[in-house]
């Protein structure tokens, strides 16, 4: 890009255009049908179609299809071969397909939900702009602008488009959006500098104009400006898979393999017993539906659904379900300072008059500053802060905080603007008591600013000149200096002072003015004098110094806090800015980031007294990294920072500097969430593993690129975000715990069906019943559980070691708890035989005969003879108990999955959902059992009310067993229980 170096005389021959009359209307068409709209090309997105078919084929529900298919199989298989083929695999495919269907709209509804919040958030109001076309002055919908217009904007403006200055007056700009800079910045016609970012004859397109007037040449539109290059830089980058959905496949391939094994073994089991190739087929079948948890994908979106509500009400917007969990498993933030960490209000924070520096007071009562208002000194100081400031408040804001007020004109002013409205008052009313006959706008050549007042008191017809700038220059055309009701001439130890004084703010990262003012003699400037600012017919020295006012961008009251809770979880904050290296410092030890004990290399250089070249880089704990340095940084030495170093803050970065930093981070094998709102954000929010964007002040391009959008800006309520995907994981893991216990008692009757060849115990339908019936809202209830209390003491999970569902988790479902409860239906089944009149050893090797419709004589243990429709309506019944059976030992199950560590009178029954869980799986076990007709369709019989009692004892042990092996955890962490069962 040169269009900032070269002579504007070549640049209006390289655009065809004339400064005075612009382009011709027919000149401008032509270029805009070559070039296109100057706007940015909107972000590819997935169609609906694509987005539907995700949810209703990826991941878990590709795993329910496939049982589907193979229930349709089964039953095709038993329609060839048998006259009369049960219908138990046809249902079970229907419901199998049903659930996915209607899990996978959910999940598409709810994520589309999100986007349509999304949609809103899109400015629909068009930018206008003034160009000069055929030699008239015209107002055009901005994306009508071309290459070679000439444009004119004044302040309150959106900058149309890349613009090189020709001419300007006052003119500054906000490049917070791009470069982070809070300060605005002063834009005039001459080429200061290679870097067209650092230049400052360049406008860019959606900066703001925020002081003075300017026209300007469009250089570059839409895509081609440096906004557009940034925007697609981040549509660029591919964001990765999200770490939930990484885990849930892991799972996924878990349970498949399961299944598939168990599956496969008895199908070749069954072959060597010597089945029929069918029979062995309908196995096959029935394990692997046993074994997938048909109701978990339905749990783990309602999970996910649940928790991305409660944050929308703590003002986190999530636009992808999964990025929850993201959030939870974050081991590193990379934040932007302004408008993020910071309030992006500049806000006066010290001052210094009277030979003192006192902490300026911005409460609205006005009752913390620690300074005498009455002094003479104070009155000057104010006096020159409101008279020589061009800040005023827009209208109509009477009823706003003064801190609050929207106000025209560049920040710094604003800021003193505010606080002398607030410390004296009336501004407006002084402004127009002292009236202003004469001004010198702040130039960067001469960095000051000078007016010249009729003063207030009518008895006194001197003219007051004020003057603020930056503090050397005042300082050095001062011959006084006000202290009290005093003026001293300026010595040695008066310049130490100063020097002294202003170094002490600038340290602080603060930014630092000077303000002077003199009472102009009446016989040299009488009444109706007329005084230029361009002649400069009075004095520019030789004034009378009163003080110096600093300022900054002060930190958000809730983010010390907020940083310190992310040190105690495990998380790493870094800062990342474009800001100046001291502010950005300052800053960080404001707000925790860089802690108060910490030193970083420049420190220890200046405490040792040695330079900072022998101070060994490993000896500092924290580390500030100027954008320069680290563009000559290889990716081992970035490494080696981010290695070495626990507090880190990287300033003056560009954006693609920021993705590096993201990457850096990535190598590491960190989560990196990445906050920010400007459009200099977005690669770096889009590489990031979950990027968080700023709803209030966030550009339009850093909202689309991220995945989460703080409503509130607030850096606090990521910690909010990390707590709750943190909790999310946690019950997560609780639901899959216990969802998959059930399968063992499930799968078991299958086992003993081959292999002792007895009686099936336990039908496909009523495994079904179990999976999407009564484990449902119970599984669904453990979204509600409350942390536990070492929630946010913890590191962040490890994405390799810490899997949602690891062999501890399995060894618990499977090998213990599960056991237990397969014992418990068992008992059941063999419980109800015995009772009519089937004693256990009756019924191993008896299947092949139970299963024969030809055969209607099987002689119990008592010599009674059974028909085949007999036996069924027995072997119905006993299908039923076994279903009771694990209905009533999951009620143990659920209560000891309420908590992983804490006892449960510690943890408490207060989670009223999981209280209603086990209500309903009882009353629906209930009516499975009594509603007339379900002994059709799912073939369930009415149970004696004894028979609901065999499993309570195996319940009981449950509780205990689990009790007792938390105990231990408790006492012993780290040992050998925590090890092999600490899920």
């Amino acid at each position: 890009m040169d269009e900032h170096l070269i002579p504007l005389e070549e640049l209006y021959q390289r655009f065809e255009t004339n400064p005075d009359m612009g382009h011709t209307t027919h000149k401008a068409a032509e270029i805009l049908e070559r070039d296109g709209l100057n706007q940015l090309t909107p972000p590819k997105t997935t169609p609906e179609w694509i987005k539907f078919g995700k949810q209703l084929f990826g991941g878990f529900a590709l795993l329910l299809w496939i049982g589907a298919l193979l229930c349709f199989l089964a039953f095709s298989i038993e329609s060839i071969t048998t006259e009369e083929p049960a219908g138990d695999n046809l249902y079970l495919g229907v419901v199998l397909s049903v659930v996915v269907i209607v899990t996978g709209c959910f999940s598409y509804y709810q994520e589309s939900k999100s986007s349509r919040i999304m949609e809103s958030f899109k400015n629909m109001v068009p930018q206008y702009a003034i160009v000069m076309r055929d030699g008239q002055s015209l107002e055009i919908r901005a994306e009508h602008l071309v290459l070679g217009d000439i444009v004119s904007v004044k302040f309150g403006d959106r900058i149309p488009a890349d613009l090189r200055v020709i001419s300007a007056h006052s003119f500054k700009v906000d490049n917070s959006s791009l470069t982070g800079e809070a300060e605005a910045q002063a834009r005039n016609g001459e080429s200061t500098h290679d870097n067209p970012l650092e230049t400052r004859n360049l406008a860019f397109f959606s900066t703001n104009a925020v002081e003075g007037t300017a026209q300007g040449i469009v250089v570059k539109t839409g895509d081609d400006t440096v906004m557009g290059r940034i925007a697609n830089l981040a549509s660029g980058l591919e964001g990765g898979q999200t770490p939930i959905a990484k885990e849930i496949s892991h799972f996924i391939h878990l349970i498949t393999g399961v299944a598939i094994f168990l599956g496969v073994s008895f199908f070749i089991v069954a072959f060597i017993v010597g089945y029929f190739w069918l029979n062995a087929v309908v196995f096959l079948i029935g394990i692997i539906v046993a074994n997938v948890p048909e109701g978990l994908l339905a749990t783990v979106t309602v999970c996910l659904t649940l928790t991305a509500q409660r944050m929308a009400s703590k003002n986190c917007l999530v636009k992808n379900l999964e990025a929850v969990e993201t959030l939870g498993s974050t081991s590193t933030i990379c934040s932007d300072k302004t408008g993020t960490l910071t309030q992006n209000r500049m806000t006066v924070a010290h001052l210094w008059f009277d030979n003192q520096i006192f902490e300026a007071d911005t409460t609205d009562d006005q009752n913390a500053g620690e300074y005498d208002k009455n002094s003479p000194s104070w009155t000057s100081l104010t006096n020159v802060a409101m008279l020589c400031n061009r800040a005023e408040f827009k209208g109509c804001q009477e009823k706003t905080s003064v801190l609050k007020r929207e106000c025209n004109g560049d920040a710094s002013e604003s800021a003193f603007l505010k606080f002398t409205e607030l410390a004296v008052g009336n501004v407006d009313q002084i402004r127009k008591a002292n009236h202003k006959v004469c001004e010198i706008p702040f130039n960067s050549t001469n960095k000051y600013q000078v007016s010249i007042h009729e003063t207030a008191d009518k008895n006194d017809q001197c003219y007051l000149l004020v003057m603020k700038g930056a503090p050397e220059r005042i300082f050095e055309r001062c011959s006084t200096i006000q202290i009290g009701n005093k003026d001293y001439p300026i010595d040695e130890e008066l310049k130490d002072a100063f020097n002294e004084a202003y170094l002490q703010l600038g340290g602080l990262g603060e930014r630092v003015f000077g303000f002077c003012d003199y009472m102009l003699p009446l016989d040299q400037y009488p009444v109706g004098y007329q005084f230029s600012g361009d002649d400069e017919n009075f004095p520019l020295t030789n004034l009378r110094f009163v003080g110096l006012m600093s300022m900054i961008d002060p930190p958000r009251a809730s983010v010390p806090d907020a940083v310190a809770k992310c040190r105690s979880a495990g998380i790493k904050v870094i800062m990342v800015t474009g800001d100046h290296p001291i502010t950005a410092k300052a800053i960080a030890r404001g707000v925790g980031i860089i802690s108060e004990n910490s030193e970083t290399v420049e420190d220890i250089a200046s405490r040792t007294g040695v330079p900072v070249t022998q101070v060994d880089p490993r000896t500092a704990k924290a580390c500030v990294v100027h954008g320069q340095e680290l563009r000559d940084m290889t990716p081992s030495q970035i490494d080696s920072i981010l290695k070495n170093h626990t507090e880190i803050v990287f300033a003056r970065t560009s954006p693609q500097q920021k993705l590096i930093i993201v990457e850096g981070c990535q190598r590491q094998g960190q989560i990196v969430a990445v906050t920010g709102d400007g459009v200099n954000d977005s690669p770096a929010l889009k590489k990031a593993d979950i990027g968080v964007a700023m709803g209030i002040s966030g550009s339009d391009v850093s909202k689309q690129a991220a995945d989460m959008i703080l409503l509130d800006d607030n850096f606090a309520s990521i910690v909010t975000g990390v707590e709750e995907g943190r909790l999310i994981f946690d019950n997560l893991k609780k639901s899959i715990a216990y969802t998959l216990t059930s399968n063992i008692p499930e799968i078991t009757p299958f086992l003993m069906f081959m292999v002792a060849a007895v009686p099936l115990p336990l039908g496909v339908v009523t495994i079904l019943c179990i999976d999407l019936g009564t484990d449902m809202i119970p599984a669904i209830s453990l979204a509600y559980e409350k942390a536990e209390s070492d929630i946010m003491k913890r590191k962040p999970r490890d994405p390799v070691n810490d899997k949602l569902v690891n062999s501890r988790l399995i060894s618990m479902a499977y090998g213990q708890i599960g056991m237990i409860q397969a014992c418990g239906g068992f008992f059941a089944y063999f419980v109800i035989m015995a009772e009519n009149g089937f004693w256990p050893r009756e019924l191993f090797g008896i299947r092949q005969y139970w299963d024969s419709k030809a055969i209607n004589d099987i002689e119990d243990s008592y010599g009674q003879e059974w028909a085949f429709h007999q036996r069924k309506m027995l072997e119905y019944t006993c299908h039923t108990a076994f279903f009771v059976a694990i209905v009533i030992v999951q009620w143990a199950d659920l209560v000891i999955c309420k908590t992983r560590k804490n006892s449960i009178v510690h943890q408490g029954m207060t989670n009223k959902k999981i209280i209603f869980g086990l209500f309903f799986e009882t009353f629906l076990a209930a009516f499975m059992c009594y509603c007339p007709g379900l002994d059709q369709g799912l073939h369930m019989y009415p149970l004696r009310m004894t028979w609901w009692l065999i499993a309570l004892p195996f319940s009981l042990a449950i509780f205990i067993y689990d009790e007792c092996r938390r105990l231990i955890l408790r006492r012993n962490p780290g040992g050998w229980v925590e090890q092999e069962t600490y899920y």
